[in-house]
């Protein structure tokens, strides 16, 4: 059992969960501006001051399901054990975890990257995913970007913004490929850059 984080009340994370499940429910249906903490309160059945006592108003809950995503995302790239082979495998399978993921909560990701009304998830995904490239690029020994005299930074500013715009692209067009084959694609073209 992990002893580093202190366990939530069941409670608790289900009217988190109820309250996310609204704000999303209604970033489908509305744009951000109209949304109400009551209208938030209403669809998650609950009351408004239930809401005040998980977050001090909509940004702030904005705020802090960006910080979950990241969570979730960074536990879902974690379940494959880093294993020895080569650079390359390893930057495929991190692809096929994190587009697995995207895939497994669809409706969430298709409102949140999918849409233009709540920034601060895509800006949110562009940072990490630009820790990760930054990772796979100082990782990476006499590779073509060293060779070809490329800087590090606009190799890293390259690939994020690559990948956060495959990623949102094929969220907005409801994910028509797979994440084994779309992760196969984003191998491919990196062979080509």
């Amino acid at each position: 059992m992990n002893q580093d984080k202190p366990r939530i009340d069941p409670r608790i994370l289900r009217t988190r969960q109820l309250l996310k499940d609204a704000l999303i429910d209604l970033l489908h249906e509305m744009e951000i501006e109209k949304i109400t903490v009551n209208r938030i309160a209403e669809r998650a059945t609950i009351n408004r001051v239930t809401f005040y006592l998980h977050y001090r108003d909509i940004p702030d809950m904005l705020e802090k399901m960006a910080d979950d995503m990241i969570e979730d995302i960074q536990n879902a790239l974690n379940r494959n054990p880093s294993q020895p082979g080569l650079e390359e495998e390893k930057a495929f399978f991190v692809m096929v975890s994190l587009l697995e993921h995207i895939a497994e909560h669809a409706k969430f990701y298709k409102v949140v990257l999918g849409s233009k009304r709540t920034p601060i998830f895509t800006e949110r995904l562009l940072r990490m995913l630009s820790q990760t490239v930054t990772q796979i690029v100082e990782n990476e020994r006499n590779s073509f970007i060293s060779e070809a005299g490329i800087q590090k930074d606009i190799a890293i500013w390259y690939g994020s913004a690559a990948l956060i715009g495959t990623i949102v692209a094929w969220v907005r067009n409801d994910m028509p490929y797979t994440p084994q084959f779309l992760a196969q694609q984003f191998s491919l073209l990196n062979h080509l850059v």
